[in-house]
């Protein structure tokens, strides 16, 4: 069945390819939501809530662009919706413009697994603010306006994910990372 055939068939309700639907694209949406929720049981049911909307709002895919990054928009958008129900982001600290160095090629060195471990490790706001940003693209005024926080916070909470997860590279030695000299 092609892309177009599933999604016309979910249109109709068609339970068959509403589940297949489900069975393709949920392992993806899981691997996007690994990175905003900890909680195995959290991902479960925002999964679950995400696929919900997917399918009784399948009429609005106008077929404009990717059906899976339509899908992953709403998936994102319930685990933002999730994290805002359980954090509050106002709660964060702003700082002023601070440099802080980020090697891209340590990105680009990481194995997956080994960002998501890391990520894991992050405060919430660090955590939900760096996948918006550097991983799925969003622009400083939309997380701001997602996560209702100022752009200001949106900026700060980024430096200060960028400064962790630098520093979490130097305390594991981790390849291709240069401990930074410290003065004083």
């Amino acid at each position: 069945m092609t892309e177009q055939e599933l999604i016309a068939a979910c249109k109709k309700e068609n339970r068959r390819a509403q589940q297949l639907l489900f069975d393709q694209y949920s392992p993806t949406m899981n691997g996007t939501l690994k990175r905003y929720l900890k909680r195995t049981e959290d991902r479960e049911d925002v999964l679950v809530e995400a696929f919900f909307k997917v399918l009784t709002n399948i009429d609005q895919f106008k077929g404009n662009g990717s059906f899976e990054g339509w899908i992953r928009r709403i998936v994102i958008n319930e685990a933002l919706m999730f994290l805002r129900k359980k954090h509050n982001f106002n709660m964060t600290v702003e700082i002023e413009d601070v440099d802080v160095p980020w090697r891209s090629k340590a990105q680009a060195s990481l194995e997956a697994q080994d960002i998501l471990d890391l990520l894991d490790q992050l405060p919430t706001g660090y955590r939900t603010v760096f996948n918006l940003y550097v991983l799925e693209g969003y622009k400083h005024r939309e997380i701001a306006e997602l996560l209702g926080i100022s752009i200001n916070t949106s900026k700060s909470q980024l430096i200060l994910a960028k400064k962790r997860l630098q520093e979490m590279l130097e305390k594991i030695n981790y390849p291709g990372i240069h401990t930074r000299e410290r003065s004083g």
